[in-house]
């Protein structure tokens, strides 16, 4: 009896650290991609003929909410996940319309890392509410 009760425990404490790292996880990446794309961005701005053209004005806006939603991840899991999933459809739906050519390797690049952030979020928090 002693032994199934120190078999739920571990499991439960194995189940929690799998969350904190997803959180981890999600957290840097979410910040990191959106923080060197914001820099990138503002840092290409000053190069570009043309700073506040749409397309750059809304590549901004995307990853901004890509960055809202890893700042948010500290107060609101499932706001942040379903922000960095938003800002994925978002960069791929711009990349649909204005980039030249191999969307899908572009979209790899830009879009894939807020995708893989936001289902991690999503996931962190669906586990989390399933052990509690």
């Amino acid at each position: 009896m002693v032994k199934l009760e120190e078999e739920a425990t571990n499991t439960e404490s194995k189940q929690e650290r799998q969350v904190k790292r997803m959180r981890l996880a999600a957290r840097i990446l979410a910040l990191g991609v959106a923080g060197l794309f914001l820099i990138s961005l503002v840092a290409g701005a000053f190069f570009e003929d043309e700073p506040f053209a749409m397309e750059g004005m809304l590549l901004v806006v995307i990853v901004a909410v890509a960055l809202a939603g890893g700042i948010l991840s500290w107060w609101r899991e499932r706001l942040a996940g379903i922000l960095l999933v938003l800002a994925a459809i978002g960069m791929g739906l711009h990349i649909g319309a204005f980039a030249g050519r191999n969307h899908v390797l572009v979209w790899l690049i830009m879009g894939l890392p807020y995708l893989i952030a936001g289902v991690l979020f999503l996931n962190s928090r669906r586990l989390s509410r399933k052990s509690a």
